[in-house]
């Protein structure tokens, strides 16, 4: 249904086969058609495969197979983070250890495919049309309906592992249909692509997307609905039943994710924060503390717009040790950005100008640019991070003047 809606709202079926590829694990293939559920015409699209049988994968197996697939940065962070969480949920419901977890439906292939695809189509819409918040409404999981089959047997509607997503990332369902209408896939979808839930916000709507779901059910249309639109200059929308987004007009939405760590083996926090930041972190640190009975610690800081909370929680979760985390709402008021390049011996330099009421305000190099450019020159980085700042700085004089 998510594939559906991401295909009717423009996202090219090729990105999302492209994608699929990646993953190297046999012959998928995405189809998509047109379907009519209760009058309302939808997008739907399925997931094809030539091998019956499959593995019940581990989730180090679903970890080392998105770390060795070809795939774009944040869609693998954002892939990791799904299955992160619903191992975590499973791993509860079954109250084992996550790694002793035995995925069944949602290891199987087209499981696998729902979530990178998702994942992917999310990031183009990031990438191409600007998204910037996501927010997903009530989701509807169904009750009251007879246990359905699965790898461990029958499990009551909803699924436990739908309900325990819901419990860890603060999701509302609603159980007015009587038949099972959440998947623990389709619940760590939601939880991670999205940034938080509530009732629609004000929208200017700019494209619907619908997508189908196999079944027609008599008592309600079987559709995921994506609303795009802006709200005072932002973008963005995607749920299950009706759901939307928009920016505000004054600053943004963000969230501040804190928690306390004594228990991690410090060389992991470089590779934690760049995983934080990879599953879509505005900013990520570390603040030295003393906690009780006079153990050093570090207080964790992620920052994160509203539409990555989902991620970036699971991210926490999956690279450090903490058992529990803080979360304060907060107003964000970013500069405009902009990027240019200034040359230092040939060498290109990447600048990100920061930009207040059209006026260039601040301009920083990029220091990994800086690096790579002292490499190939065969100099000191002082030397050349000192030319490519004059570089920069020179600059944005010139384009001062010529405001004037």
């Amino acid at each position: 249904m998510l594939l559906g809606a991401l295909v009717d709202a423009g996202v090219p079926l090729a990105v999302l086969q492209s994608t699929v590829d990646a993953l190297g694990v046999g012959a998928l293939t995405l189809d998509a058609g047109v379907a009519s559920r209760h009058g309302l015409g939808a997008s739907q699209v399925r997931v094809r495969t030539s091998s019956r049988d499959q593995p019940h994968r581990r989730l180090s197996d679903i970890r080392a197979l998105l770390g060795a697939a070809a795939l774009p940065e944040p869609v693998r962070e954002l892939a990791l983070a799904a299955f992160e969480l619903l191992g975590a949920a499973e791993a509860a419901v079954h109250r084992i250890e996550p790694d002793r977890v035995h995925f069944h439906e949602v290891g199987a292939l087209d499981a696998l495919a729902d979530v990178v695809a998702g994942c992917a189509g999310v990031h183009w819409l990031r990438e191409q049309r600007g998204l910037t918040e996501l927010t997903v409404s009530p989701i509807e999981a169904g009750s009251a309906a007879p246990p359905v089959p699965a790898g461990h047997g029958a499990v009551p509607v909803p699924a436990p592992a739908v309900v325990e997503i819901a419990r860890r990332a603060g999701l509302v369902l609603t159980g007015r249909l009587p038949y099972e209408a959440c998947t623990p896939t389709g619940a760590a979808l939601l939880a991670t692509l999205t940034g938080g839930q509530g009732p629609m916000p004000a929208i200017r709507p700019e494209t619907v997307g619908l997508g189908a779901g196999g079944r027609d059910p008599a008592q309600a249309p079987n559709v995921l609905r994506l609303l795009l639109g802006s709200a005072g200059g932002g973008t963005g929308g995607i749920g299950a039943g009706g759901t939307v987004a928009g920016a505000a007009e004054e600053g943004e939405d963000a969230v501040l994710l804190e928690c306390n760590v004594d228990d991690l083996d410090p060389r992991l926090w470089p590779a934690a924060l760049a995983a934080l930041l990879g599953a879509g972190a505005s900013d990520a640190w570390l603040s030295p503390i003393l906690m009780k009975k006079g153990r050093p610690a570090h207080t964790l800081h992620v920052l994160c717009p509203l539409q990555t909370v989902g991620a970036v929680r699971a991210a926490v979760f999956a690279h450090t040790t903490t058992i529990g985390l803080r979360e304060t709402a907060l107003r964000k008021h970013p500069l405009d950005r902009q990027m240019s390049t200034v040359d230092v011996d040939g060498q290109p330099v990447a600048v990100k100008l920061a930009v207040l009421d059209g006026r260039l305000v601040n301009a920083s190099v990029e220091f990994d640019d800086v690096l790579r450019a002292a490499q190939a020159l065969g100099r000191p980085a002082k030397a050349v991070l000192a030319q490519a700042n004059a570089a920069a700085q020179a600059a944005v004089s010139d384009l001062h003047q010529e405001g004037e």
